[in-house]
């Protein structure tokens, strides 16, 4: 494992995307017990930093009905925490949906399907094109963290996909890469707490910090129809919402 700094870096290794750096977890021979924890700590991180109850209590639970059933698709899973996090919610809430969290991975899937699952939460090794392929829709399609992995001709497809497959609302979350949003993940997981610890979770996510968009560069990239929004702290959100006559059709 490639040694860490011992301070955080100055502002000049923020000014571009670390587009060549790759997250350990990434690799094929990443170690399976490392790889596992960083799974189930992904649970606690997030909750921390990505900021998906916020965006469900303004964003989706409003779109959500008591007596009409919805469907969520959560492309780029992994551990599927926030896919079984949102179901939670909207079941607390007393709203009718249904999960699916996809993931190319077969090491992701593995992960999320070994973890207790509530009956409206499913998991399956697959990618977006592929529900794209048998004319599947959604209500509402996000991602977290998935953003900053792609190729711009990735996030092309990803973003058509979307728009294919929702009849609702996408939600694409991402990190804000800045000097401060490293630093703060920096001392984060310096602390001595078992969550941080004996995983990938803190070097794959200064790698993540230095591979994601800025707000700019973010907006650059979108394909027209997309917004792209600030989110505290350190966020970005790019969303759609179709149009009811749109739905199924990608320009």
């Amino acid at each position: 494992m490639a040694r860490l700094e011992r301070k955080p870096p100055g502002a000049r290794p923020f000014r571009k995307r670390a587009v060549d750096a790759r997250e350990l977890m990434d690799h094929d021979d990443a170690d399976p017990e490392l790889l596992g924890r960083t799974y189930r700590q992904f649970r606690t991180m997030n909750r921390l930093v990505a900021g998906w109850r916020g965006t469900y209590t303004e964003r989706i639970r409003p779109l959500l009905s008591a007596t009409e059933p919805s469907t969520l698709l959560d492309v780029g899973c992994g551990g599927g925490d926030i896919a079984r996090a949102i179901a939670r919610w909207a079941k607390r809430d007393g709203l009718q949906l249904t999960v699916v969290g996809i993931d190319p991975d077969a090491r992701a899937i593995a992960a999320a399907q070994d973890a207790p699952n509530p009956d409206d939460v499913r998991f399956a090794r697959a990618n977006s094109s592929q529900f794209v392929d048998v004319a599947q829709r959604w209500d509402f399609v996000i991602s977290n963290h998935v953003l900053h992995h792609l190729t711009p001709v990735e996030l092309e497809d990803l973003l058509i996909d979307c728009e294919l497959l929702t009849r609702g609302l996408a939600i694409h979350s991402d990190i804000r890469r800045s000097r401060g949003a490293y630093a703060a993940y920096w001392l984060l997981t310096a602390l001595p707490l078992p969550v941080f610890r004996h995983s990938f979770l803190r070097e794959d996510g200064l790698t993540s910090i230095r591979r994601s968009y800025t707000e700019g560069e973010l907006a650059v990239v979108a394909r027209r129809g997309w917004t792209v929004e600030s989110q505290s702290p350190y966020r970005l959100l790019l969303s759609y919402a179709a149009k009811p006559e749109a739905a199924g059709t990608a320009e």
